[in-house]
């Protein structure tokens, strides 16, 4: 059953503390990742996780779906998965003469995508529908997700052989895009001896029910934003669409989800306001994978794009001025 009540703020720190903890018992070393990971869940987003193959992308969606008592859908992408593989398929019924709809895996609380550059374009796109407007159209008649819901996909870098370029569109719709790397020594040292027998995956289980989650959720929703600080966040986001180097800035709806995500931090700290330091703490996963630098950009500063991206956002937030009274901290 869904939960009417938002949580008090305290209570809803407290539960995000179980949650990070419960993920650190497989991920080793990547406290923000977690973090990040968690974040976007609260704001009801999507995530992107995009590194090289083995340091645990997707050991992450499977860990923080396993902390929460809620349904978990997977799709492995492949070139050539099918678009009804993702969405569902109408069947016949020779019994009742008439179509049965099938659901496919993305009617679950929490999705997860595996290597969602590999699969064809025509497959990304099946997934626009769901991520934005939280419903499949099939045959023409839409079949509403389940809430909350969220998509945390993953993706090898575009470089790597069997990758397809997620569109534009497509990576818009992702709240934000972070990167594991590699762990550190001592962390990879503690990593062999925990799964020296066996996963740690398998050990762990929820330390939060769905009910709660969504009452989490809501009162994520009812973070404060002072007018001054909106006004910070709009200021971040056409800071990228006023850079020479960019060729498509972020998205009005990256202000939307920037605002989101900051308030859902908020929530994660204890805090019922949002302050400049949410904002700056997550322009980066959220607003860098949106833009497009132009080539001449790329060039010259001899670049990938997605770190060349980044490091535009950086500028950006150093150059944008703080509201008045909302010091950064040090």
């Amino acid at each position: 059953m869904i939960a009417d009540a938002a949580l008090p703020i305290g209570e809803v720190g407290a539960h995000a503390r179980r949650i990070i903890e419960n993920v650190e018992r497989v991920i080793d070393g990547k406290r923000s990742s977690v973090e990040a990971a968690l974040t976007v869940l609260l704001a009801e987003g999507h995530l992107l996780i995009e590194d090289v193959p083995g340091v645990g992308k997707t050991m992450l969606a499977k860990a923080l779906a396993r902390s929460v008592d809620c349904t978990v859908g997977r799709i492995q992408f492949t070139p050539d998965l099918l678009p009804s593989d993702v969405t569902g398929v109408a069947v016949f019924d020779a019994v009742a003469r008439d179509f049965e709809f099938k659901p496919g895996p993305v009617f679950a609380n929490l999705v997860i995508g595996d290597e969602i550059n590999r699969a064809s374009p025509k497959t990304q796109a099946a997934l626009l529908e769901c991520m934005e407007e939280r419903q499949v159209t099939v045959d023409g008649t839409s079949h509403r997700l389940a809430e909350p819901f969220i998509v945390i996909a993953t993706q090898n870098p575009v470089e790597m052989e069997g990758t397809y370029p997620l569109p534009e569109a497509q990576r818009d719709r992702f709240m934000a895009r972070i990167s594991m790397g590699y762990p550190g020594a001592r962390d990879e040292v503690a990593m062999l001896g925990a799964r020296a027998e066996s996963s740690p995956i398998d050990s762990i289980g929820p330390v939060v029910s769905e009910p709660t989650l969504v009452a989490m959720i809501r009162a994520a929703r009812g973070v404060y934003v002072s007018e001054p600080v909106k006004e910070y966040a709009v200021a971040l986001v056409r800071g990228t669409r006023a850079d020479r180097r960019v060729r498509l800035g972020a998205s009005p709806r990256a202000t939307l989800q920037l605002v989101r995500a900051a308030k859902a931090r908020a929530a994660i700290d204890g805090r019922d306001f949002v302050i400049p330091d949410d904002l700056d703490a997550l322009a980066i996963p959220v607003l860098a994978h949106r833009l497009v630098p132009t080539g001449r950009a790329i060039g010259a500063h001899d670049h990938d794009g997605a770190s060349l991206t980044e490091s535009i956002v950086r500028q950006i937030i150093g150059e944008t001025a703080v509201p008045l009274g909302s010091p950064r901290s040090e």
